[in-house]
């Protein structure tokens, strides 16, 4: 009896620890192929938006390696019979493809339009970043189609969340806005100028 109970804690031991390991496949499968990426189309040479089936990949990856293959892109379903060629970008990786990383890594470090206050790491769930068009007009960034954000990355600028929400209510109500001279302290912050003026341009950053 001693012998059989050894044999059989061994057992259910090789069982749970295999159990285990296919369930840390399959989330290390999820979370390393959900969200949205951009990648070049092979067909047009062009960015598209595109989603790799996670739960897909989590299911294969239960037993081994996972299987990578779309469930959304953006030329579809025009082009939904296409080879999926573009995978191979994914393979390549993963990570940089993905729209949340690119959006990070453009961000990291610039300063912001206006205050001039350098980016850090985005808060995803609130008080995200805007953009400046080339017409001064603010816009958050995931207002934009995410194949189209390469293109506007070369002409755009950022804004932190708080002028983004300073210049909406400026463009929104201009007649109800003070618009403030600022000046930069010797510990590098921007700070309003006393002789605040009432105009109606945009707001003026000395250095």
């Amino acid at each position: 009896m001693h012998i059989a109970n050894v044999i059989f804690g061994v057992i259910a031991l090789l069982v749970t620890g295999a159990v285990a390991f296919s369930i840390s496949g399959a989330i290390y499968a999820f979370v390393r192929y959900r969200g949205k990426r951009v990648v070049e189309c092979p067909e047009t040479k062009k960015p598209v938006a595109v989603r790799v089936n996670a739960l897909l990949a989590a299911r294969d990856g239960m037993f081994g390696k996972p299987t990578i293959r779309l469930n959304q892109c953006t030329r579809w379903p025009e082009r939904q019979n296409c080879g999926q060629e573009c995978l191979s970008q994914i393979h390549r990786g993963p990570e940089d493809c993905l729209v949340r990383n690119m959006v990070n890594e453009w961000y990291m470090g610039k300063p912001c339009v206006y205050c001039g206050k350098s980016f850090d790491q985005i808060h995803w769930h609130d008080r995200q970043p805007a953009l400046l068009a080339p017409n001064r007009v603010a816009i958050q960034w995931n207002s934009v189609p995410a194949e189209k954000l390469p293109e506007v990355f070369q002409s755009y600028q950022p804004v932190c969340w708080n002028c983004y929400i300073a210049e909406t209510y400026r463009q929104q109500h201009p007649t109800e806005v003070v618009n403030r001279r600022w000046e930069r302290e010797a510990n590098g912050e921007y700070v309003p100028k006393e002789d605040a003026e009432e105009t109606t341009g945009e707001r003026v950053y000395k250095q």
